[in-house]
């Protein structure tokens, strides 16, 4: 077994600057002090006041005369000019880094943009820089972003400036910039994170990836730190973050052929070597199988290891942890956020006192005697089996889009991040695969590589087969008269193609409505829910044509029961032609209004009268019941009034 050491593990150039610079003032200055922890490494600030370098609050508690030493994360900008204002000389150790970002956001402000700051809020650093604006918008990630942007459509016209927190993971920050550059007009983009994190992390997800077990080292305030973690976990299925090499078990390293270590950038390089060296010793230990007079009296006991899978009884369960009882000298518990992977899950929602559980022990302390239990990881394993079956079984599964990736989406299948690429997301080429986050989705494994945590996945093979069998079932129970609600899929000219359970049937405009149409969109458009029934089918060519016209309805007589000849009715003009207009008196029963019945004078055509769409009065002059046509007259309702006026002038 061997261990694999991340070149880049350990002080970035910013907190080696910081830590030299303190010691530097330290000596020169007689009374030194740090404005809270220079750097989150509790030995670093430990070592320093060794030197005489004293840790303060607040400007309030600096002594008349003493030099202030501002930490590496930067400070805000009220404590700084409180400082200034008290005379008290500062020395900025802060990262050159950090200082370019709070210049960058207080001239972005000025210039009258939004300020946008992707970090965790309540970081020194991001107090720090936040401090330099006004009215600054903090992020977590792409997730809080969307929510913001989603809340106000006219936030997407903003004039937008970026930046990032130094240590921010990757992943979050460029998701996040994919979400600004695809939805808004005006945004301004600066990459922040630091080229020593960048390349801290890379390292740490490569390493990760090929070893069985990953130990991260740092303080667990670091905000680096807690990110090469959380990357770690990622892609090896054992990973532990410890402070220094006192936290180390041989029995972490059982089963191991190849162990990986990396760094904060916050960690000393004696911390380092003295955890590789106690890992290099405690493998040898492990591989060689000797067993110390202490293991052997320990034998007789049933003894906790980290790594190893255990079962128990819930004793107790409170809001922040469950304890469980798993018949060892320890004591046993498992943190709220080791339950689930869904983060609004509550421990008494989850379980209840008697309970048997299943738990990989994460952490044994025989000194304080406590076990730290994580059933989440246990599931993690456990999904991956069923993942891996899945592929052998063709099994369907459920997930949730996450996010969009380049080339596809990625789908959280139980925890486990699942890649569809876009030709098997089941939408349409060239379709925004951004419309699929957050929906429900049932797929097919398609492939597992559990070394490369890769997995790749089928959204469409699933749909295809479900509409397979719709179809089937539309086609083996069909007939002429049988009745669907379906939903309009597409629209021509000449009518519109309906979905009426997988299979697309068509409504010819003429069977949309008894009234005269002169395009679908007059009365439905894509998306409307319709009900239709089978006027004709060929099963061979697969095709069917539907109607929406209810055939129990007869309009003629309708009209003949409502109307009889020298009635006036209110109708409304469908069509004009040369030799006069058709008007519609009752849905689906047109008449005829010839030209020389549409005024009391001589007109050239109906359309210096009349207009389609219009609504007139006209009497019904005429109705030929055996050809069901009917005769219309505006004129004469007009001849009268006509007639009075001449009689009038006559006078």
């Amino acid at each position: 077994m061997k261990v694999l050491l991340a070149q880049s593990a350990g002080f970035c150039y910013g907190v080696e600057r910081a830590v030299e610079l303190t010691k530097k003032t330290a000596a020169e200055s007689g009374c030194c002090v740090m404005l809270g922890d220079l750097i989150h490494n509790a030995h670093v600030v430990a070592e320093l006041e060794a030197l005489g370098v004293r840790k303060i609050a607040g400007p309030e508690d600096a002594p008349e005369g003493a030099t202030v030493v501002l930490r590496s994360h930067g400070e805000r900008r009220e404590l700084v000019e409180e400082l200034a204002a008290r005379g008290l000389r500062c020395v900025s150790a802060a990262c050159p880094n950090v200082l370019r970002i709070q210049t960058l956001v207080g001239q972005a402000e000025e210039d009258g943009r939004q300020v946008i700051i992707i970090g965790e809020r309540n970081h020194p650093e991001i107090q720090g820089i936040a401090s330099y604006c006004r009215h600054p918008l903090i992020f977590g990630g792409p997730e809080e972003l969307a929510a913001w942007l989603a809340e106000d459509p006219t936030r997407r016209d903003l004039p937008i400036t970026v930046a990032a927190q130094t240590t921010c993971i990757r992943e979050l920050f460029e998701t996040s910039i994919k979400i600004l550059k695809k939805q808004c007009t005006n945004a301004k983009i600066f990459d922040t994170i630091c080229n020593a994190t960048r390349k801290r992390q890379s390292e740490a997800a490569e390493i990760a990836g090929r070893v069985d077990a990953m130990v991260v080292v740092g303080d667990p305030r670091s905000a680096n730190t807690k990110h090469l973690t959380e990357i770690c976990i990622e892609r090896c299925p054992r990973v532990l973050q410890i402070e220094g090499a006192d936290e180390l078990s041989p029995d972490f390293f059982n089963g191991c052929s190849v162990a990986g270590l990396t760094a904060g950038a916050s960690t000393p390089a004696g911390i380092i070597k003295e955890v590789y060296a106690t890992m290099s010793e405690e493998i040898k230990n492990v591989e060689s199988g000797e067993e110390s007079f202490e293991e052997l009296l320990n034998q007789s006991f049933k003894t906790l290891n980290t790594g190893e899978k255990v079962t128990g009884i819930v004793t107790a369960v409170g809001p922040t942890e469950v304890q469980v009882d798993v018949g060892a000298k320890q004591a046993a518990y498992i943190k709220a956020s080791e339950l689930s992977d869904d983060p609004n899950a509550k421990p008494e929602e989850l379980l209840k006192v008697g309970d048997e559980i299943e738990a990989y022990i994460v952490r044994v302390n025989d000194i304080e005697g406590y076990a730290e239990l994580s059933k989440k990881r246990l599931d993690t394993v456990k999904v991956w089996e069923n993942i891996e079956q899945a592929v052998e079984d063709k099994t369907v599964m459920d997930g949730v889009v996450t996010e969009v990736n380049k080339g596809g989406v990625v789908v959280s299948v139980k925890g486990v991040r699942v890649f569809v690429p876009a030709s098997q997301s089941g939408m349409p080429r060239g379709a925004d695969l951004d419309t699929m986050v957050k929906s429900k989705v049932q797929l097919r494994i398609t492939e597992v590589n559990r070394a490369r945590r890769r997995v790749v996945g089928s959204i469409r093979s699933v749909a295809d087969e479900a509409r397979r069998a719709a179809q089937d079932e539309v086609w083996n129970s069909i007939e002429v008269g049988k009745r669907y609600t379906g939903t309009v899929k597409s629209m021509t000219a000449y009518g519109v193609f309906v979905d009426i359970g997988g299979v697309d049937g068509m409504v010819h405009i003429s069977e949309l409505s008894w009234s005269r149409i002169k395009t679908p969109s007059e009365v439905c458009k894509v998306g409307d829910s319709m009900e239709v029934y089978v006027i004709s089918f060929d099963a061979e060519k697969r095709k069917i044509s539907l109607g929406v016209k209810d055939r129990g309805v007869n309009p003629w007589e309708d009209f003949m029961s409502k109307y009889r000849v020298g009635d006036v009715a209110t109708v409304r003009i469908v069509k004009l032609m040369t030799f006069g207009a058709f008007a519609e008196v009752v849905p689906g029963v047109d008449g005829l209004i010839h030209i020389s019945q549409i005024a009391d004078r001589r007109i050239e055509k109906p359309g210096d009268v009349l207009s389609e769409g219009q609504e007139v009065e006209a009497e019904i002059i005429a109705v030929d019941e055996e050809k069901k046509k009917i005769s219309l007259s505006i004129r004469a309702l007009l001849a009268p009034a006509a007639q009075d006026e001449s009689e009038v002038e006559g006078e």
